[in-house]
């Protein structure tokens, strides 16, 4: 299994405590350990007491929900920070997630892209027809509308921040989405810039000129 907490891959040994059966679940907590970060992954086994061998259901206690790779530190704090809390409430409230990756979405495109100040279906249509996105990231980016359900849920665009329902994948495509952009506007760029600042420290001590 992948770990939820730093995301290696591991051979799992599960261990479980039964603590009892209630009016209608036997209930069981199972545990395991991950050999790389020595953190415990417990899940809470809820079996059906007709039939004990099937699980009803087994969500994760702790943590409470699959860990996503750390932003890297050229992200800025204004939009990492909304990113963060969206990862961090995603087990407990999709929606809530959504929301505040959609609210960090549009001010990514208003900070960074310079869209006109609209609503987040405008903001789209203006970031696809300017070209400025590869192809993959402007097809991801008009793919939030899709799946998010925009035409049922016009609210999404016109109040990003809103608490509603959303659709299955919609929170986690929208964290994708925005790891994706973090990358092109942040990530990459300053990449290049090392390396050219690298290239000119070459070209400065073999006597030539910089690159402009």
């Amino acid at each position: 299994m992948k770990c939820p907490h730093c995301l290696e891959n591991f051979h799992d040994q599960w261990q479980s405590n039964y603590f009892g059966i209630d009016a209608n679940y036997a209930w069981t907590l199972a545990y395991t350990t991950c050999p790389a970060c020595e953190r415990y992954i417990v899940v809470l086994l809820q079996k059906d007491k007709a039939l004990p061998n099937f699980v009803h259901s087994k969500p994760m206690v702790y943590p409470k929900g699959v860990s996503r790779a750390p932003l890297p530190p050229e992200v800025p704090k204004e939009y990492a920070q909304d990113y963060k809390e969206a990862c961090l409430v995603i087990a407990d409230s999709s929606k809530a997630s959504a929301a505040l990756s959609r609210r960090c979405l549009q001010n990514l495109f208003r900070g960074v892209a310079k869209v006109k100040p609209s609503d987040l279906n405008k903001e789209i249509d203006e970031i696809l027809s300017s070209k400025q996105l590869p192809t993959h990231l402007a097809e991801a980016v008009d793919a939030i509308r899709h799946v998010g359900n925009f035409a049922a849920h016009p609210v999404k665009s016109t109040n990003t921040g809103a608490v509603i329902d959303v659709e299955a994948g919609e929170a986690e495509w929208l964290l994708d989405v925005l790891e994706g952009l973090f990358d092109f506007y942040f990530v990459q760029p300053a990449l290049l810039q090392k390396k050219k600042t690298a290239l000119n420290k070459k070209l400065q001590d073999a006597g030539k000129p910089p690159m402009k």
